[in-house]
């Protein structure tokens, strides 16, 4: 069967791949799948993102639920992370959020959520592809008189900002934060957020045009954003990605902290406090090195999951853990929210830095990281997975991931969100695994003629 969802939903250049038509349809399928079969009509939370193509794929969306007899709830732009803690609010049976997340303006796609605020499993996606690729004529559609009736919910983003102030509940006052909102959703919420915490926030990257959306800031491009931390004499920046799922740092002397160390933090902080259930945190496989060591150091068990921060989530809910996260800034307080959500992990940070009143270059300084380069390597969809089954690119990779030893180690994988395959290369000796990682690029780019890196 032909597949519609990645890691993350469906994504695609929008309205050209990932089109109304195909918005429409996977509306539908989700209003259908996710029924609640009570009686009662079915209702589908909506949220998006600021691009351009986000407004025609909502509008394919509400289409697709109304035509089977489902309610739409609009949200309007909203952080991703509203759309979950909307429909455990309403009593909703789905949501979606319309999002392309931290990638470039042209690209969109659709998150979908089940009832309790979860990425769906891999049995419900495949119900959904199944309807949305294969078989569209079995969704059975509404009569005139029983099609769905949107509703607009206005006042959901600052129903969320009052829900994250009262998890995180403390004072801020005397703290100064740069906020980079990637000219995305962050640009609703986060300034009044922080500042109703009682920080002083400087804003920046938050002017969205529909097309600016991660465009040189965000998580994507923190460079600049550090320099405007330390030149302002923040304490702190927090630096989101385009649907505000990711938070990132950048501490008072513009260095970057990561989500490895960002986890570090935030587990050594509720093991301390007797909240980390089963002194366990959940990482993936793209975890630091250096994390494994500082872990062990403070008896804080790690359980590795794949990378995407779905497969996080399934192995906290498999082991009942209430921390897992990424090196790229999801975070998941499983105790608070059922997905990653950037403000609230930046929220918890300044709550540490304040009750323990150390700056956060001082909380980060512990977790020595290995060093890793990272190259990503673009290809053509008729190249995908073929690079897995190359004999000279797999013994390539094995030798020289044997050639690490103990002391480091090789991941190559396709992102599940981008057209890229993704090199990471970890050790001791960034000389060495520089060296490596650029050997398997060339090595992919002579097999399949693959673009350059990007």
């Amino acid at each position: 069967m032909a597949k519609l969802f990645g890691t993350d939903g469906p994504r695609g250049i929008a309205v050209t791949d990932l089109t109304c038509e195909l918005a429409m349809q996977t509306g539908r399928a989700v209003a259908v799948v996710l029924a609640n079969n009570t009686g009662k009509r079915t209702k589908v939370i909506i949220g998006k993102d600021t691009r351009l193509s986000s407004d025609p794929l909502e509008a394919a969306v509400m289409a697709g639920i109304c035509s089977v007899g489902a309610d739409p709830v609009l949200l309007g732009v909203v952080p991703v992370p509203v759309v979950p803690f909307m429909i455990k609010k309403m009593g909703a049976d789905a949501g979606i959020m319309i999002s392309g997340s931290h990638n470039s303006a042209e690209f969109n796609g659709i998150k979908v959520f089940d009832s309790q605020g979860h990425k769906l499993t891999d049995d419900i996606e495949e119900k959904i592809e199944y309807l949305v690729l294969e078989d569209p004529q079995q969704i059975p559609l509404a009569s005139h008189d029983r099609v769905g009736r949107r509703e607009d919910a206005k006042n959901a983003a600052d129903e969320y900002i009052d829900h994250v102030r009262e998890i995180v509940d403390t004072d801020l006052s005397g703290m100064k934060i740069a906020v980079d909102c990637a000219n995305g959703c962050a640009s609703e919420t986060a300034e009044k957020l922080y500042a109703l915490m009682g920080a002083e926030v400087f804003v920046t990257s938050s002017s969205p045009d529909g097309t600016n959306i991660n465009q040189g800031c965000g998580t994507n491009d923190i460079e600049a954003f550090a320099e405007v931390v330390a030149e302002n004499g923040c304490d702190c920046g927090l630096v989101f990605d385009g649907d505000a799922d990711r938070c990132l740092a950048v501490a008072e002397d513009g260095q970057l902290i990561d989500g490895d160390r960002l986890l570090a933090i935030f587990a050594d902080d509720m093991k301390k406090n007797g909240c980390l259930k089963e002194d366990t945190a959940v990482i993936t496989i793209m975890s630091n090195m250096g994390l494994r060591s500082y872990a062990a150091e403070r008896g804080i068990n790690l359980v590795t999951a794949g990378a995407g921060h779905r497969y996080v989530l399934e192995r906290m809910l498999e082991g009942g853990y209430n921390l897992g996260g990424e090196p790229s800034g999801h975070m998941i307080f499983l105790d608070d929210s059922p997905t990653g959500d950037g403000q609230l992990t930046g929220a918890k940070l300044l709550k540490i830095m304040k009750e323990s009143g150390s700056k956060l270059s001082e909380l980060a300084a512990d977790m020595v990281k290995l060093p890793q380069v990272m190259v990503n390597v673009r290809i053509d969809p008729q190249f995908k997975e073929l690079w897995k089954n190359d004999k000279e690119v797999s013994e390539l990779i094995k030798e020289l991931d044997s050639s690490l030893g103990e002391e480091g180690r090789i991941i190559v994988r396709e992102s599940g969100t981008e057209p890229l395959i993704r090199i990471m290369a970890e050790g001791s000796d960034f000389g060495r695994i520089n060296d490596i990682a650029f050997q398997i690029s060339d090595k992919l780019k002579e097999k399949f003629r693959i673009k350059k890196p990007s």
